[in-house]
């Protein structure tokens, strides 16, 4: 989790100045620019893992496996199975590609 910074130490005085004319001792958040901020997963490798884990259920149905043993095996819904199997678009891109 990131840390708050005290605004006297990040802006000059005339932005902070500025600044609390609008927001006085409040706490504001800065969004990062537009175009650099991660998809969600991308740090904690979720993205990753789910990819890797959808893609063994597919071959796995592919090889003969029932959706009701998947079910079983993975602690999913028959729904979210059947999701993942019958998507026939391409798997996600890994965070690390």
């Amino acid at each position: 989790m990131k840390k708050y910074r005290n605004a006297y130490v990040i802006f000059p005085s005339e932005l902070l100045k500025e600044i609390q004319k609008y927001v006085s001792g409040g706490m504001v958040y800065i969004p990062a620019p537009e175009g650099t901020r991660k998809q969600w997963g991308e740090n904690s490798g979720g993205k990753r893992m789910l990819s890797l884990r959808n893609e063994e259920i597919r071959c796995h149905f592919a090889s003969g496996m029932t959706i009701d043993e998947l079910c079983s095996q993975y602690c999913l819904s028959s729904d979210s199975i059947k999701k993942i199997v019958y998507n026939r678009s391409k798997p996600a891109k890994a965070a690390s590609d």
